[in-house]
């Protein structure tokens, strides 16, 4: 044991020098006698590499027509080498760049130049077909097997997706189009999925005209979603911005989200495939979130949840012409639970709902749910939120026998709109308490009267993703 420790500190300082001596030669430049140009960057990231490429080394051509499936996968497939050796950054330069499903490898960066953009193929067979999610037994638009994601990832360990806000442009209106006729035989690509990974960074870059989810992080632990801008038609069917499902410890921050559906949808699998797969999202924070979605929610805790879903915190976000602020959906045969959920500091504008959840949300995989799955939902928290120009403060159904409980609200404003709904509070099979609430909330949930602000607490400690530390990272490439 000694002697491995001994060797894997020799190797770490080996890995560190060799950072060092790339950081020097990008703060002093360097031209070698070949006339050869060393071009340094920066970027910001929980893991620095040792071995770089670029894209273009291996055949790549960012003129906008010529595919670079096979170029992305060549290049990727020869730094997967470097794995033991420091590990290695794939640069993505200035063009468009078209390009098919490529699989990312473990201790990796892919890094877009800020002039760079990655173009998905609107061709399906540049997609593999992929088996369905365990924990939802099927395609979320058509049964059996599903596109793979323009971005694929699975089994990884420290992978890094990032750049100077360089784009990846999905394409999507060709799939939307399709979606909507019916024409597809298979789930729609999303732009990144990485899947039963661990220690993944995606960050720094704008996504946009994703054909279906943009980020898709699964079966992960361990991830940092941060610095994203997400854009999306507002009709575009199910461009959902970021979905954690079946993760734990996820930090997601800093990203402003224009989408078809909701901008961040937790998820733990669907029905019956959800239960018995059994991995919950759990240990999840969110924050400094900006959206505008007026068709969903901000913030939606499933409506695939079966696995369950748990210590949810999200704070300092913004919404915009949306539907709602968080909702929560499921349905009978569900299972699984939401439980011990902390929202603070809304800023709401021109919403439908602020509160809004569900349990009726129906949408079953296939007729072979268990009617008595029944999901928990306990310990909803909301304080301190200000919206403006609302039609209906909360509209807030449980399930019959089985009410949503524990359920907390303080220190809220809701300013209504011209065509507010005469009813402001519509409950059914709820129950907790409000504070200091306006307009005045339904009976089910019982106002404590002024001053019990502190009735919904939001957790002070901190969880095991926001002690992740990003550092400055240093890289150079031949050109």
């Amino acid at each position: 044991m000694e002697l491995w420790t001994s060797a894997r500190r020799s190797k770490v300082i080996g890995v560190r020098v060799v950072l060092v001596y790339l950081v020097l030669l990008c703060t002093i430049g360097v031209e070698s006698r070949k006339s050869s140009k060393w071009d340094c960057f920066e970027y910001a990231a929980v893991s620095c590499r040792v071995h770089s490429a670029s894209v273009s080394d291996f055949g790549g051509v960012g003129d906008g027509t010529t595919v670079n499936t096979e170029a992305f996968q060549a290049a990727i497939d020869h730094l997967s080498q470097f794995s033991s050796e420091g590990g290695s950054l794939l640069y993505v330069p200035p063009g468009r760049w078209l390009t098919g499903s490529f699989n990312l490898t473990s201790y990796f960066t892919l890094y877009l130049d800020k002039d760079a953009v990655l173009l998905g193929s609107q061709d399906e067979s540049e997609y593999p077909l992929i088996e369905p999610l365990p924990s939802y037994g099927r395609g979320r638009d058509a049964d059996g097997a599903r596109f793979s994601s323009l971005i694929f990832g699975n089994n990884l360990t420290d992978v890094v997706i990032t750049g100077a806000n360089g784009t990846i442009d999905g394409q999507g209106e060709l799939w939307w189009t399709k979606f909507r006729a019916g024409e597809l035989n298979h789930t729609r690509p999303y732009l990144i999925e990485i899947m039963f990974s661990t220690n993944i960074q995606i960050s720094n870059l704008t996504l946009i005209n994703s054909p279906s989810w943009n980020v898709h992080p699964v079966y992960c632990s361990n991830v940092v979603v941060q610095g994203l801008t997400i854009l999306a038609p507002v009709r575009s069917p199910n461009t959902d911005g970021i979905n954690p499902d079946s993760c734990t410890n996820t930090k997601i921050q800093d990203c402003y989200i224009v989408s078809g559906d909701d901008c961040v949808a937790v998820k733990s699998g669907w029905d019956e495939y959800g239960i018995a797969f059994g991995m919950p999202t759990k240990q999840v924070v969110i924050r400094r979130l900006t959206c505008i979605s007026p068709t969903s929610a901000v913030i939606a805790l499933g409506s695939e949840m079966s696995g369950g879903i748990e210590d949810v915190r999200a704070e300092d976000i913004t919404a915009i012409d949306s539907e709602s602020g968080v909702r929560i959906k499921t349905a009978v045969g569900r299972g699984g639970y939401v439980k011990d959920i902390y929202v603070r500091g809304m800023t709401l504008k021109t919403m439908k709902w602020v509160f809004w959840m569900t349990g009726n949300y129906g949408s079953h995989p296939d007729n072979n749910y268990d009617p008595n799955a029944i999901p928990v939902i306990q310990n909803i928290n909301y304080r301190d939120v200000v919206a403006e120009n609302v039609t209906m403060a909360a509209r807030l159904e449980g399930i019959a026998g089985d009410p949503f409980t524990g359920i907390c609200i303080s220190n809220v404003t809701i300013g209504l709109a011209r065509n507010r709904k005469k009813l402001q509070w519509n409950c059914s099979d709820v129950a907790g308490i409000t504070s200091e609430v306006t307009p005045k909330p339904c009976d089910l949930l019982s106002d404590q009267g002024p001053g019990k602000i502190g009735a919904c607490n939001y957790p002070e400690d901190n969880l095991p993703i926001e002690n992740m530390e990003v550092q400055t990272c240093s890289s150079m490439l031949v050109t």
